[in-house]
């Protein structure tokens, strides 16, 4: 029901910054919470940031807070990830995911929907 599709991701120095989107699909947006979560070669998709329905709550991996900030338009049923003072260890492909209606966790299994992901690889 819901398509997200992922896109800003590419080539960065380290201290760089990039501004991922996703656009979202269909009429719910707005009634859902959204996330990032980025895998790395070898390793298991985390989570990144989360941003609430009416995007006055978020919430950020200890990782990348004060780094990275999530922002949303419902108007234009998309979430923005920006990302400034990059790492080496931010590398990674970086999905967008909708939460499930009336869903309050940010567990992997709480996002119902998932884009194709993003490359984001940034060197030193």
């Amino acid at each position: 029901q819901v398509q997200l599709v992922e896109s800003g991701g590419g080539l960065v120095q380290a201290g760089g910054s990039l501004r991922l989107s996703c656009a979202a699909s269909g009429r719910t947006f707005s009634s859902r919470g959204m996330g990032w979560f980025r895998q790395a070669p070898g390793k298991e998709r985390d989570f990144v940031a989360h941003i609430t329905r009416s995007g006055e709550i978020t919430y950020y991996a200890d990782s990348v807070k004060g780094r990275f900030t999530i922002s949303r338009d419902n108007a234009k049923s998309t979430v923005y990830l920006q990302m400034n003072s990059l790492k080496p260890e931010d590398t990674a492909v970086y999905f967008c995911a909708a939460r499930g209606l009336g869903t309050t966790t940010r567990f992997r299994h709480d996002y119902d929907y998932w884009g194709q992901g993003t490359q984001v690889t940034v060197s030193s």
